[in-house]
């Protein structure tokens, strides 16, 4: 029986993967990110790109006009069959129902709370951080000035908060969505992990 299920929504530069890499590794379970998408495109045999390209992350999202319409999806066509964003991301969902019956693990983003929501064992974190301190760490990542990195902090955050928004009918980042929401800049990479790593602790014991 798998033990329990850890998923982790965050803001752009929060150190989000950080984080649950690090509480994976001490938890000693799996940890799942871009995993998702290269299993994802094994096993439905659909080349990786065009789930990177429906992804939460990728800069040129195939979702035209105005998104949240449904009648502005765009589609995609491959092998002669019509694939939408709601079938890429129910061929990702489906993954990580999977993994996530088989053992236990973190799941960083791609609505995974949402997505396992029926879960009985399923532990939903949110990690934030000050715009500052994301803007930084974005730009370190990317390697560009701070006014590079704060655009793309700004163009993540809308394209996060829509994805999740349109997937989940819920709302990106509300505390009522999560049972745990943390600031990462109020205690750091490190804190933050021996943190949530003892809430998760008191949460299954």
């Amino acid at each position: 029986m798998v033990d329990y299920i850890v998923t982790i929504g965050r803001e752009p530069g929060s150190g989000g993967h950080e984080i649950g890499t690090k509480l994976a590794q001490r938890l000693g379970i799996s940890f799942y990110d871009k995993e998702i998408i290269n299993i994802a495109s094994r096993d439905s045999g659909l080349e990786k790109e065009f789930f990177e390209k429906a992804d939460e992350n990728y800069g040129h999202s195939l979702f035209g006009g105005l998104f949240g319409m449904r009648n502005s999806l765009v589609d995609e066509v491959y092998a002669g069959y019509y694939l939408s964003n709601e079938n890429f991301f129910k061929i990702q969902s489906d993954v990580i129902r999977d993994l996530a019956q088989k053992k236990s693990a973190v799941f960083v983003g791609r609505c995974a709370d949402y997505v396992l929501k029926d879960h009985p064992r399923c532990f939903n974190i949110y990690i934030t951080a000050e715009l500052p301190d994301r803007v930084k760490r974005m730009a370190a990542i990317h390697n560009v000035d701070e006014d590079k990195a704060l655009k793309i902090v700004e163009k993540m955050d809308k394209k996060r908060a829509e994805y999740y928004n349109f997937f989940s009918n819920r709302r990106w980042g509300a505390a009522k969505s999560y049972h745990l929401c943390v600031n990462s800049s109020a205690l750091g990479i490190d804190n933050t992990v021996d943190v949530v790593a003892d809430c998760i602790h008191k949460r299954f014991k």
